[in-house]
C-alpha cells in the first residue's frame, strides 16, 4: 500500500540527522513535526521568525498570534526564540540550515526542483523562501506524492515547469518511493507498496 501523507511525515522525520537545525515547507512538510522524537535534539526553524518551534497546537494549546509560516497554529519548545523575519531569511541564505523540507510540483533526475508556480495562466504564484531555502539549506528533501491527480509523474527527466533551483534536492519522500536524484541520476532506496520493476515502467526517468 502507498502511504498515507502522515505515514510518509513519518518516515521524513526518521531520516533527519539528529542534532539538526531544519526548516519545514508549507503544506504537507509541516506534519514532519508532529513525529520528531523529543530526544532528537532537531531545532525547527520558521521562515517567519522561529527557532525551536514544536508540533502543531491543538485545543487549549493554540494561541493564534504562535504559528508556523503557513499559519498553522503551532507549539514552541523550551528555549524557543523569535526574531524579525529578515534574521530569519539571513539564516536561510547563510547555510545555518542542515535540512529543509519542500513540497514540489516536479523534481528533476539531477535534482532541479520546481515548487513555485506550473505556469498555467489561472495559477497563483507561491515562491514564499522556497528559492532562499533551495540554495540556501545543506540538504534538500522533497515531499509530494509520485504522480499528479492526472497520474503524470512529478519526477521527471528534466522540469517543465518554472525552476525553483537547480540541481539543489537530494532525496524525494514520495507516496510510492523514497528516491535519492542528483547528478549520477535517481536510485531508489525503498518502494511501499509497488516493485522497483513497476515503477520503472510508469517513470520516464532511469532508476538504479
Amino acid at each position: 500500500m502507498s502511504l498515507t501523507p502522515d505515514e510518509l511525515a513519518a518516515v521524513v522525520a526518521r531520516d533527519i540527522p539528529p542534532n539538526s537545525y531544519v526548516n519545514l515547507g508549507i503544506g504537507q512538510p509541516t506534519k514532519v513535526a508532529d513525529h520528531l522524537g523529543a530526544d532528537a535534539g532537531i531545532v525547527l526553524h520558521t521562515e517567519n521568525g522561529m527557532l525551536n518551534m514544536g508540533p502543531a497546537a491543538t485545543g487549549d494549546q493554540i494561541d493564534p498570534d504562535l504559528t508556523n509560516a503557513g499559519k498553522v497554529p503551532v507549539t514552541e519548545l523550551p528555549g524557543a526564540s523569535y526574531f524579525h523575519h529578515a534574521d530569519s531569511f539571513l539564516m536561510m541564505r547563510g547555510g545555518h540550515l542542515d535540512v529543509c523540507v519542500l513540497g514540489a510540483f516536479q523534481v528533476s533526475a539531477a535534482g532541479d526542483l520546481a515548487n513555485w508556480h506550473t505556469g498555467a495562466p489561472d495559477a497563483i504564484p507561491a515562491v514564499g523562501g522556497a528559492m532562499d531555502l533551495a540554495i540556501g539549506a545543506k540538504q534538500v528533501f522533497v515531499m509530494m506524492t509520485l504522480f499528479d491527480k492526472k497520474g503524470r509523474p512529478k519526477l521527471v527527466p528534466q522540469c517543465t515547469y518554472p525552476l525553483t533551483g537547480l540541481r539543489c534536492v537530494s532525496r524525494v519522500y514520495t507516496d510510492l518511493a523514497i528516491i535519492d536524484v542528483g547528478p549520477d541520476g535517481a536510485s531508489v532506496r525503498e518502494t511501499f507498496g509497488v516493485t522497483l520493476d513497476e515503477l520503472r515502467k510508469r517513470l520516464d526517468v532511469p532508476l538504479a
